[in-house]
């Protein structure tokens, strides 16, 4: 399956609120920011800055409350529900810090879900999956459960699962959060090497500077604003 062409996305004065009344909590306020094809950005910042409220918005989990979140040059509240759904599934891959696998399917079943949420045949999900899972070195290991994987192999996994519909954009949130330093390592390594071979937009919310080192472009949230955006040389 070729690749979905990653596309800008920006966000212009973007606030995202959540409760009502007296009860209101701001997790963003008023977030302008451009995010180009094919680029590494991490996000950083203390726990409660906005982070995560920033990556369910750009994967279309979530809406703004104010402001325009575009795709492509297109405002997404321009887009039916059904229109944001089949992009999400098909230009988005998601990676969280505790894998979050169907502990009842095996590897390759539970890298097969994004697939049937597109209608994609048995066969071809099959021939998919496990072509996924060869890709991030886990050949021997598609038939078995979650249970029986350490969590170096469950994060392995849960890539595989994000690239099973070839999205252009991969949002990874807290992805190596679970791992010990050697297993970061390899994870980091292995989502470099993925998002150049395809060319995809990667962004990823980290605490960690060492890794958020691996990326280009670096973010800095504080109190639901972007206070630092810095590029490598």
């Amino acid at each position: 399956m070729r690749p979905a062409a990653p596309a800008t996305i920006a966000l212009e004065g973007v606030t995202r609120t959540y409760g009502h009344g007296a009860d209101e909590v701001p997790a963003l306020r008023g977030v302008d920011l451009t995010i180009a094809p094919g680029e590494f950005v991490s996000v950083e910042g203390p726990s409660g800055c906005g982070k995560t409220t920033l990556l369910n918005l750009l994967g279309l989990l979530d809406a703004p409350t104010t402001g325009v979140l575009r795709w492509g040059g297109r405002p997404v509240g321009d887009r039916s529900d059904r229109e944001r759904t089949r992009l999400r599934l098909e230009g988005v891959g998601f990676i969280f810090q505790r894998f979050y696998l169907l502990p009842t399917l095996t590897a390759r079943e539970n890298v097969e879900l994004p697939m049937r949420a597109l209608g994609v045949g048995r066969a071809e999900r099959a021939r998919r999956a496990s072509g996924l899972l060869g890709e991030v070195g886990l050949t021997r290991r598609e038939r078995a459960y979650p249970h029986q994987l350490s969590g170096g192999e469950e994060q392995r996994v849960a890539v595989a699962r994000a690239l099973a519909n070839a999205p252009g954009l991969l949002l990874a949130d807290e992805p190596t959060g679970e791992l010990d330093s050697g297993n970061t390592q390899a994870i980091l390594d292995l989502l470099v090497r993925v998002r150049a071979a395809r060319s995809a937009t990667l962004v990823l919310v980290t605490h960690n500077p060492e890794v958020a080192a691996r990326a280009r472009r670096h973010l800095g949230m504080l109190d639901g604003k972007i206070v630092r955006d810095a590029r490598d040389a």
